[in-house]
């Protein structure tokens, strides 16, 4: 099933009650979904499902695409601005297929309301589509006017920017499309000094058939005007977007997921969850402390002073108690990546005692446990250490000397074996490697250990963890796939807040205040400081807030890939949990109890992109189709492929419920057969389509949008700047 685990409810502390969703039925009906509707002739007709976006090449048509790219959700493109792209008419929008009418769309995203000249066919075909058979029509970024049943924003209204305001989502977006969340939609203001975001707001036209969704204060005004509404007219509906976004900024990632419920009835291919997992490394080990003076970690191959000895950070019991409180308390489960020499170690040289250990085995069950091989030897080339920085040691005839695949085999097994010994509860296929070792590592050693593979074959390890930082795509390395994880910005080798704000300054900051110099020999690094952070507040007032946003930022991208910290910032300060916190207390506060984190294991994770990978090739291959006809839904595709498929509440497979239930519909992964997928959509009562009478303000299709203000900080992503 798409979401094996929900883990365990990240909302228990909530005291108060939100607005579900209603009955499928008014879900249903909200969404505007017609069942059944028949055409003209009195056949129901075929709706193929798939998007058709209409893009003017700007961010928030782009969004939109990246959105059911990322879901898996197949659409087709058409870029106004591209020479020999196909023309919009009957012939395109619609045939028949074994005499039944067919519409290859079930929804058009337009960039605006007319994106065309006036007078334009293209835009009367679209109309014509849309009223023949019941299409939706988002206008990705509009300008508020009569065209789409609002006033002007300009005048009785506002223009301008929405940077910082908390936009809210109405009664209407609550009990239907928007019903996954809790109310609140922030507007992102990253940087000052940048223009983040625009907005029209304004009022429905009287007597239009307009429907807020999301809406804002009109600054001045006691009104609120709309920012995402729906519009009946024509015999048309459309979603009226009157702000503009790109798809890495939280308000649109906020409602991406209700933009395509609507536009799809939330009946479609593909599916979207909001994932976060932790693996915190180096558990029972011990990890060596930033010097400040000497900028360098002592104990690490690259800082060589004689004079100066490895200062090691390791967990205490006391923290083990803190970490299952802390997960109690969240609903929360961290992945432990364990080296069992840590503890081996320790008793040898405390005489058989090692109080930690004996902690973490007495509450082994609360965690989720990872091999991160037994000493946490880096299991690439040899390093030669002789040069800053290392390079790899060559064999006296030149080539390249590699740790064997009997020292990597080993490492993997004994970490396994005392694991196993102690009674962890581990998935034996899942693996972390030391620093990411045996994997490549540019510049130094820019292919994988050749024995890395069959070393892992040998253990029978499936999924393999890698930075993403620096090796972002799943591939395979022999018989395992790489789980790509995200590095947060809480370095390893600091347990206190102080030592991580001085090692980050000298890590972003010139050369001509004292800083690394990585932002000048790389300006493209987002983290640049133009002036080192104070020692005492960085960590509260800059980092935190900003890896916060970072993590959270993939929480909300339908991102499934973990991130990863280290038992140092478990210990001493437990300067993690001020950014993790930091994630789940910002999306407790923006989701619904029904869209929940879901938190997985590696395995799964791996899973997840192995599935997710082989849809995508099928769809771009043109090797899947999927359409429904009245009730019925119906999916072809190669047989093994996994379909991905997001459906209303209530629908069956065989006869059988199908489904996880997630932010108010259900979805799942069925492998395809030789059969075709055939999903019942349960019975509901829904409106007639919209009549087909003009509006009765008189506008029609060919009145083109005028432009519409797009702010820099939309059409180029703000970077990571500090705040003043």
């Amino acid at each position: 099933m798409l979401t094996p685990s929900l883990g365990r409810g990240l909302d228990r502390m909530k005291r108060s009650m939100r607005t579900a969703l209603c009955t499928v039925g008014a879900l249903i009906a909200t969404l505007g979904w017609p069942v059944g509707t028949a055409h003209a002739d009195g056949t129901t007709p075929r709706i193929d499902l798939r998007v058709l976006v209409v893009s003017d090449g700007g961010p928030a048509t782009g969004a939109i695409a990246a959105e059911l790219e990322k879901a898996g959700t197949p659409y087709t493109e058409v870029d106004l601005e591209q020479s020999g792209r196909p023309v919009i008419d009957a012939g395109f929008l619609a045939d028949t297929v074994d005499g039944r009418p067919r519409a290859r769309y079930q929804a058009v995203v337009l960039p605006d309301d007319n994106p065309f000249p006036a007078g334009s066919a293209e835009m009367a075909a679209l109309v014509e589509y849309e009223r023949t058979y019941a299409i939706p029509q988002v206008d990705a970024y509009t300008y508020a006017r009569p065209e789409v049943g609002l006033q002007y924003g300009v005048g009785s209204g506002y223009a301008g920017s929405l940077d910082g305001t908390t936009a809210e989502v109405t009664a209407a977006g609550r009990s239907g499309p928007f019903g996954y969340l809790d109310g609140a939609v922030p507007f992102e203001d990253n940087d000052p000094a940048i223009s983040e975001s625009y907005a029209y707001l304004s009022t429905p036209v009287a007597g239009a058939d307009f429907t807020p969704y999301v809406q804002a204060q009109i600054p001045g005004r006691s009104a609120k005007g709309s920012l995402v509404g729906e519009y009946r007219h024509d015999g048309r509906r459309e979603l009226v977007v009157t702000f503009v976004y790109n798809q890495h900024q939280q308000q649109f990632r906020l409602l991406a997921r209700g933009i395509v419920a609507w536009m799809t009835g939330g009946v479609h291919l593909g599916a979207s969850h909001n994932y976060f997992a932790v693996h915190v490394d180096d558990v029972l080990a011990a990890d060596d402390r930033w010097n400040s003076e000497l900028n360098c970690t002592p104990g690490d191959v690259d800082c060589t002073d004689p004079d100066v000895e490895p200062d090691p950070i390791r967990m205490t019991a006391a923290d083990v108690d803190h970490a299952t409180a802390w997960q109690d308390s969240r609903g929360f489960t961290l992945d432990l990546a364990y080296n069992a020499a840590g503890s081996v170690d320790h008793r040898e040289e405390n005489g058989g005692a090692d109080e930690l250990t004996d902690r973490f085995l007495a509450v082994r069950d609360e965690f989720r446990w990872i091999n991160h091989t037994y000493t946490h030897a880096f299991l690439g080339c040899r390093q030669d250490t002789s040069v800053v920085p290392w390079r790899c040691a060559t064999t006296a005839g030149g080539a390249v000397d590699w740790t064997s695949r009997t020292e990597i085999s080993d490492e993997i097994a004994l970490n396994r074996v005392w694991g196993e010994t102690n009674g962890l509860p581990l998935e034996n296929g899942e693996l972390v490697t030391g620093e990411h070792s045996g994997l490549k590592v540019t510049p130094q050693q820019p292919e994988d250990n050749p024995h890395l593979g069959p070393a892992l074959a040998d253990n029978g390890v499936t999924w393999l963890a890698s930075d993403n930082s620096r090796d972002p795509g799943q591939r395979r390395v022999g018989p395992a796939l790489t789980v790509p994880r995200y590095p947060m910005n809480v370095f390893y080798n600091a347990g206190r807040a102080a030592e991580q704000v001085d090692e980050y300054n000298w890590i972003y900051t010139s050369r001509a205040q004292g800083g690394s110099g990585i932002c000048e020999d790389n300006p493209a690094t987002t983290t640049c400081l133009p002036e080192p952070l104070d020692t005492a507040t960085g960590y509260a007032d800059h980092i935190v807030p900003l890896e916060t946003r970072i993590a959270l930022g993939h929480v909300l991208g339908n991102d499934p890939r973990p991130h990863f910290i280290h038992q140092s910032n478990l210990a001493e300060e437990r300067i993690a949990y001020p950014v993790l916190d930091g994630v789940l207390e910002q999306y407790s506060a923006l989701f619904a109890d029904d869209t929940p984190v879901v938190n997985l294991r590696q395995r799964d994770i791996g899973a997840e992109l192995e599935r997710r990978a082989a849809w995508q090739a099928a769809v771009d291959a043109g090797r899947v189709t999927a359409y429904r006809i009245g009730g019925t839904v119906t999916v072809e595709a190669p047989e093994g492929v996994a379909v991905p498929a997001t459906m209303t509440a209530g629908t069956t497979a065989g006869g059988a419920a199908y489904g996880d239930a997630y932010a108010g519909l259900v979805s799942a992964w069925t492998p395809a057969a030789a059969q075709p997928l055939a999903l019942a959509l349960p019975p509901a009562s829904v409106p007639a389509a919209p009549s087909a009478a003009p509006s009765a303000d008189g506008t029609g299709p060919s009145s083109p949008a005028p432009d519409t203000r797009v702010p820099a900080g939309v059409t180029e992503p703000v970077p990571y700047a500090p705040q003043s």
